[in-house]
């Protein structure tokens, strides 16, 4: 069976590697790729025709261009029109949720202080489960 893909855009090293063990942890079958701002993801994939990740997870706070302009420019893209962009940050502001959802986010994902937490969270999500569209740390 081929890797199913989780492209994981996020400035914070630490993030990276935490969200990789949790996916690891979630299910076997997906591969996590990371970049670390918006413009890298969006070089790899217009660049790549033929890359389309299964979830792409995104950090709204990152340097060079944020989390929610870079939802807009990946909401350009028609082939990946059909993939859920997940809301991947430590914001917990109401503004910051009702702009994701309205920009087509799928989900808004609060980072969870706890790995396990964010493990379970991940294999719910990675079944296409329902979700609340926000999520607490609490979770």
């Amino acid at each position: 069976m081929q890797d199913r893909i989780c492209l994981l855009i996020d400035d914070d090293e630490d993030d990276q590697y935490i969200f990789g063990l949790a996916l690891e942890d979630a299910d076997k079958t997906y591969k996590c790729i990371t970049v670390s701002n918006g413009i890298d993801a969006l070089k790899k994939l217009n660049g790549d025709p033929a890359f389309i990740p299964d979830f792409i997870f995104l950090d709204l706070n990152m340097p060079y261009m944020g989390g929610k302009q870079c939802l807009q420019e990946i909401k350009k893209i028609p082939r990946l029109s059909h993939v859920p962009i997940v809301i991947y940050t430590t914001s917990s502001y109401e503004k910051d949720i009702n702009e994701a959802k309205q920009l087509g986010a799928a989900h808004f994902l609060i980072k969870p202080p706890d790995i396990g937490i964010l493990s379970q969270i991940l294999s719910v999500l990675l079944k296409n489960q329902p979700l609340s569209f926000s999520l607490n740390q609490g979770v």
